[in-house]
């Protein structure tokens, strides 16, 4: 985003306007965190604001602050769409392509809002009026700091901004471990905490509040696990029956799909779970070093994401989704076990 988008979207915001702000289907840490946040900042300055979510999410992103005024569109389509028919400005973050939002789809596309963007995935799409899109950002999140820093307004960072925005590093960094974690990074988290974001309280409250039906969730996923040495490969199934049998709440299996990667050897990890109601397998891929699991989902499972973490789909069974994933790896061979 150059200086001259930015004069222009600090004149469009100098008035008060009717803003929503939507982030993906099955919204994660990073999508709820750089929501909440830039709902914050917005509302500093007298904005009609609405934050809308094409679904629901996991119960460990409730309690950020502002989130008892999201709207889930799945849940509540009528008070979203006004809310989106009465826009002057909606903000996309966390994805660079409408068809990310699920069911607000067609929705958005015939809107006649101005659009703003803010990603870091890869392969935008051309929609939105102004643009900040930055692939070697380490998150949504960190680019709404960045954002607030290009308005000058980083003084105007609430404790309730700073941590929304924390949240959404700390989760897509795998708490600031991949490699997008850079020193910027690092300083703005510092800042972030000098702000108010309470960092201990937050990584307790995102990864130390786990259910018993979790736990024994990730049992059942660790006894499934499958390892391919001769593709350093590793992958887990779940089928829809394991997770009923668990009492399966939406964002139990996150982070299940490193637990692969974490083993000694292994460069490409994979999870396969069965989703009965949508008639897919949900497919979360992981990598390390060179490897693009961004191009290898975008190429064979309908997806894509990031160098090292993407996610695809396969309208195919279980069974036959992992055999299909098995007669594909022999062609990455030289590159996962060179």
């Amino acid at each position: 985003m150059n200086t001259t988008e930015v004069d222009q979207i600090k004149k469009v915001l100098a008035t008060p306007k009717n803003i929503v702000i939507v982030c993906h289907k099955n919204p994660d840490g990073d999508a709820i965190g750089s929501s909440l946040a830039l709902y914050h900042y917005l509302n500093n300055f007298k904005h009609n604001v609405t934050v809308i979510t094409p679904n629901d999410y996991p119960d460990f992103l409730k309690w950020i602050p502002g989130e008892d005024h999201i709207l889930k569109y799945d849940l509540n389509q009528e008070a979203a769409l006004s809310k989106i028919n009465d826009s002057d400005i909606i903000f996309t973050l966390d994805f660079n392509h409408l068809s990310r939002s699920g069911n607000m789809e067609q929705v958005l596309a015939t809107t006649k809002a101005t659009y703003i963007m803010i990603d870091h995935h890869q392969q935008p799409d051309n929609y939105a009026t102004y643009m900040y899109s930055d692939t070697a950002m380490s998150s949504t999140c960190q680019m709404i700091y960045h954002f607030i820093e290009k308005m000058g307004d980083l003084d105007n960072i609430t404790p309730e901004i700073a941590t929304s925005i924390y949240i959404g590093i700390m989760t897509d960094t795998g708490s600031f471990r991949f490699r997008s974690t850079t020193s910027t990074t690092h300083k703005v988290i510092a800042d972030l905490i000098d702000r108010g974001a309470d960092n201990t309280s937050i990584h307790e409250r995102i990864y130390d509040t786990n259910t018993l039906s979790r736990i024994q969730l990730r049992g059942v996923a660790l006894n499934n696990l499958i390892v391919l040495p001769e593709y350093k490969t590793a992958y887990i199934t779940l089928t829809q029956k394991e997770l009923d049998t668990h009492n399966f709440q939406k964002g139990d299996t996150e982070g299940f799909v490193n637990m692969g990667l974490s083993i000694l050897g292994i460069k490409f990890a994979a999870i396969f779970i069965e989703n009965k109601a949508e008639e897919i397998i949900k497919i979360s891929l992981r990598s390390k070093g060179d490897f693009s699991v961004n191009e290898f989902s975008r190429e064979h499972f309908e997806g894509g994401g990031h160098h090292n973490a993407a996610g695809g789909k396969s309208n195919l069974s279980l069974t036959h989704t992992v055999e299909k994933f098995i007669s594909i790896l022999p062609s990455y061979k030289n590159v996962l076990n060179p």
